[in-house]
């Protein structure tokens, strides 16, 4: 019964990760420039990226499916 029990909290984790994917970009930050001893010269860009939409659609259909399959079984 513990399983089935977990089934459904790890689909409903998946589930929240996939609606998050579709709203919040990952931000990435990378360093380029020239140190030569105590000298340095550079600069750091920032991007924002967001997640793929069929990586987000599959969280989300995935943790649905979590949530239903650990639904019935509990229910059962």
């Amino acid at each position: 019964m513990d399983v089935i029990k977990s089934l459904f909290w790890v689909g409903l984790i998946v589930l929240v990760l996939g609606i998050a994917s579709v709203f919040v970009p990952i931000p990435h930050r990378e360093n380029q420039g020239i140190k030569a001893g105590d000298f340095k010269i550079g600069i750091e860009t920032e991007q924002r990226e967001r997640v793929s939409p069929v990586i987000s659609a599959a969280l989300i259909l995935g943790g649905a499916g979590l949530i239903i399959a650990g639904g019935r079984r509990r229910g059962a």
